[in-house]
């Protein structure tokens, strides 16, 4: 039987583009066991504390990532346990949140180098912890707790230094590496599949209100510092190179770099978020 070639990418007999596991279903038991595992392995005395506090003590994923929430974000004005609580409420009422937050963890897996095991990602990687809080406040924004999910938006925005606002429309396996000077305007959409380096900005152009934000497509690399404002489409496997700034739409499959951006290169047939490569494509031509 031949392999189905995914809608939307273009066939290339000489670059057939690999598509990695996570785009079928994650198993949030099988993953929690691994984590599970993973921790069991850790020796340190130091650690051994926040490993059982983290992980050890959970009888799940689902109610693990609720503590940790509830933990990361808890203050004076939201109690950790009340807010834990309430995660695990919005748990309940769409399951399919715990499903996403567990792809997007073994999407960083596999996209970043540096990360070895699931535990460690789901304990410090602050980017990872950003996407899951802001899934907790989109769920709250469309369900008339509009304060609460702008408060857990506040909290992330001083804590971890990732501002996404609660209206945004974030997909699954989204890869924030780092996190830092992240900002993700009320308007904007990102796909499944999408990976943003630290201090990307989705944003917008002035004081326009309505759809003002940009459109992310599906599979999309957008290097450490790019800047892309307004109500814009970023194709899908499309390319924007660190510190670009981006004012117009991008055709998919292309590389945008530099300010203002413009296309670069040969036309590629790969999802660059998959492999996190930032270099130039083949230069089709000599200046």
């Amino acid at each position: 039987m031949s392999e189905k070639q995914p809608a939307g990418i273009p066939m290339d007999t000489r670059t057939r583009p690999v598509m990695p596991p996570t785009l079928g279903h994650v198993d949030p038991t099988a993953l929690w066991q691994e984590i599970v595992n993973g921790a069991c392995g850790c020796n340190d005395p130091l650690v051994k504390g926040l490993l059982a506090t983290g992980i050890r003590n959970h009888a799940s994923f689902r109610c693990a990532l609720a503590a940790l929430i509830g933990r990361k974000l808890g203050d004076r004005s939201v109690a950790d346990d009340a807010l834990a609580e309430l995660v695990s409420e919005v748990f309940d009422a769409d399951p399919d949140i715990v499903s996403a937050a567990a792809a997007d963890l073994v999407a960083i897996r596999e996209r970043d180098p540096a990360t070895a095991n699931y535990v460690t990602p789901f304990l410090f990687f602050k980017g990872y912890h950003a996407v899951q809080s802001y899934r907790v406040a989109h769920w709250l924004w469309h369900n008339n707790r509009s304060y609460l999910a702008l408060h857990l938006q506040s909290r992330c925005s001083e804590l971890f230094a990732v501002d996404i606002h609660p209206a945004a429309k974030l997909g699954r396996r989204i890869l924030l590496d780092h996190g830092t000077g992240i900002v993700i305007g009320e308007t904007s959409v990102l796909e499944d599949d999408v990976s943003l380096l630290q201090g990307v900005t989705l944003g917008g152009t002035g004081k326009n209100v309505g759809d003002r934000h940009p459109k992310v497509r599906r599979g999309v690399l957008i290097g450490a510092g790019a800047k892309i404002l307004g109500n814009i489409e970023i194709g899908e496997g499309a390319k924007v190179g660190a510190g670009s700034i981006v004012l117009e739409s991008v055709p998919p499959y292309t590389t945008v770099v530099g300010n203002p951006a413009r296309i670069v290169g040969t036309r590629h047939s790969s999802l660059p978020a998959f492999t996190m490569d930032q270099m130039l494509p083949p230069i089709d031509y000599i200046i």
